[in-house]
């Protein structure tokens, strides 16, 4: 009588185990039928968002469901992370990754984040690459870098770079390239870039690093020059302007934003491997290369293996990079 018990309960670990990928099949499938949210973390009209809004376009037409932009913005594109990583781990709602700041803010803020970069999401997939470029304006009169490098070195002080706030990525771009130069300049922090390249155009500010994006727009007015690309190499959309290190600046980093999606912690593994499957079969669409390419944006097509890994190397790099500057909020 006792004998068959033991049988009995290997039937049902047998049966829950045969059960358990029909199950997250089943809710690959549920996902799948169902609206998808990309939330975005920062306000309409930037390279961030930009880029969602293609990659939801193109998501929703191959997928063949809707799949629509949620702006969230505040609090360093804080807001917009809390509410994906405290989201239902269904694949319905996305997180459109401003990586390399959120990198920063996990070594500045900490726990005050409100989550962890790497262990609340499933990182699906790198999505972008866009380097940083420093700019000066017009009036400025200098063409070159090393005339830029010079004329701050003959009026210690006296030149100002613009950041968006004290700890973003443009302030420790600017804090590198100080110390790689040898020059001192004043850091004047602005609530985001627009205000800030409003100020150099102006002749107020002197210098600033904004994305190439921000860069390729300004640079049609002919009231900036873009010096320097802050990456490893030159960009495409910006094929006259070399890097610092081809112009003889060594920084201890290259200053280039990562994007990507991500996903709550939870998410069934079927569900991240469709996603990320679904999202390099978009991004390698001609239409969406183009697009992105045109924002100065460097298309990547790799595995959620590789985002995991690539995001991990992200947070040493500027956790490393921040306590060289000594940089704090």
């Amino acid at each position: 009588m006792f004998s068959a018990m033991p049988s009995i309960s290997r039937r049902r670990l047998l049966l829950a185990a045969a059960a358990a990928p029909l199950a997250a099949h089943a809710g690959l499938a549920q996902a799948q039928g169902k609206e998808t949210t990309i939330i975005v973390g920062y306000p309409p009209g930037g390279s961030l968002d930009a880029m969602a809004r293609v990659l939801a376009q193109r998501l929703g037409a191959l997928r063949g469901q809707p799949v629509i932009v949620d702006n969230k913005p505040g609090f360093s594109g804080n807001i917009g992370a809390q509410f994906v990583a405290k989201s239902r781990p269904d694949g319905s709602t996305l997180l459109m990754t401003a990586l390399t700041t959120y990198a920063i803010n996990q070594k500045l803020m900490g726990p005050s984040m409100g989550y962890d970069l790497l262990k609340d999401f499933q990182h699906v997939a790198i999505v972008g690459y866009l380097p940083n470029v420093l700019i000066v304006p017009t009036v400025l009169g200098v063409n070159t870098l090393q005339d830029f490098i010079k004329a701050a070195k003959a009026r210690p002080g006296g030149l100002s770079i613009a950041t968006t706030g004290n700890g973003s990525l443009e302030h420790i771009a600017g804090e590198m390239f100080k110390r790689a130069t040898g020059t001192d300049m004043l850091a004047v922090p602005y609530k985001g870039s627009t205000p800030g390249v409003t100020d150099l155009i102006g002749g107020q500010i002197q210098a600033m690093f904004v994305n190439t994006t921000t860069a390729i727009n300004n640079l049609k007015t002919g009231r900036i020059k873009a010096l320097a690309i802050a990456g490893p190499s030159r960009v495409a959309a910006l094929p006259g302007v070399p890097t610092l290190a081809e112009q003889g600046v060594k920084m201890s980093n290259d200053v280039v934003s990562i994007f990507g999606i991500a996903a709550p912690a939870a998410t069934p593994a079927p569900m991240v491997e469709k996603l990320n499957a679904d999202l390099n079969a978009v991004l390698r669409e001609p239409e969406v290369n183009a697009r992105f390419s045109g924002l100065g944006v460097e298309v990547v097509t790799e595995s959620a293996d590789h985002a995991r890994e690539r995001i991990a190397r992200e947070v040493a790099t500027w956790d490393k990079v921040i306590r060289e500057t000594g940089i704090a909020l």
